[in-house]
């Protein structure tokens, strides 16, 4: 979204940023809400009265956001949400659901290995972490609903050895260097998703940070991974026979567990 296609000006709204209802986001926020009573279709004069705001406000706003597919009309002139905040809300359902699904596999492999584990997913060329459960003494320095580029990740790397598309995409935009191990040439990253696609596990060799390794495997079953499962820790504690048969179980397990129907195909 751009402010092109959601203007976020407004002379009117010169207001105390602590009043959340008189900004233009609180106001977006109020139309927005006035859908949750139910009314699968509602006129802009339902919307007025609803938001409580000016006609001529709720009009120019809901316009805005009929541009963006956030509602859409009505045959009847009316305004009801549109499929791309659908498309949102499922997003976000699918993604809290695999991290439920995957919770207690998660804990399982960071109580058998001893180190940090995180789940992630790929957007837009880079891992957005899920979720993250450390063990050890070390600090691992990603957050919870941070993201990191995915080229010199174990996360991001198992994703994308199964993704040409985002591949191809992440491997024309300028891959820097974050530390003196991340692979920054197309052709060795290329060989290096090779390698994943046959063996089953990424590994970040200090790509990332100076000091951790990582092990990684998709979270598939055929086609594109829908997440990745890791561990994390100092090179000097990892077991990479081990635990990239642990991180490879973890994955088939919580993929069982997302899509219980899968066992029985």
């Amino acid at each position: 979204m751009t402010t092109d296609q959601l203007d976020v000006t407004d002379a009117g709204d010169v207001t105390d940023a602590g009043d959340e209802s008189r900004t233009v986001l609180g106001r977006i926020a109020t139309i927005m809400d006035a859908f949750d009573m139910g009314d699968q279709v509602l006129t802009l004069r339902d919307l007025t009265q609803r938001a409580g705001l000016p006609k001529s406000t709720v009009h120019r706003l809901v316009e805005q956001l009929r541009a963006i597919g956030w509602v859409e009309r009505d045959h009847n002139n009316g305004y009801r949400v549109g499929m791309r905040l659908f498309e949102l809300g499922g997003l976000a359902l699918q993604r809290n659901q695999l991290r439920d699904s995957a919770f207690p596999h998660l804990h399982a492999l960071a109580t058998r290995t001893g180190l940090a584990v995180q789940l992630g997913v790929l957007d837009r060329g880079e891992v957005v972490y899920l979720e993250r459960i450390v063990l050890g003494s070390f600090a691992l320095p990603t957050r919870l609903g941070g993201r990191m580029p995915a080229y010199c990740t174990g996360l991001g790397k198992a994703m994308l050895a199964f993704d040409d598309a985002a591949a191809e995409m992440v491997m024309e935009s300028r891959l820097v260097k974050r530390t003196d191990h991340t692979i920054t040439e197309p052709a060795a990253l290329r060989a290096n998703l090779d390698d994943i696609r046959h063996c089953g596990v990424a590994r970040d060799l200090k790509e990332a940070y100076d000091g951790l390794v990582c092990v990684a495997a998709p979270i598939r079953n055929s086609g594109r991974a829908i997440g990745a499962v890791s561990v994390t820790g100092p090179a000097s504690q990892m077991d990479w026979e081990a635990t990239s048969e642990a991180v490879k179980h973890a994955a088939v397990s919580i993929w069982n567990a997302r899509f219980p129907v899968s066992r029985a195909s």
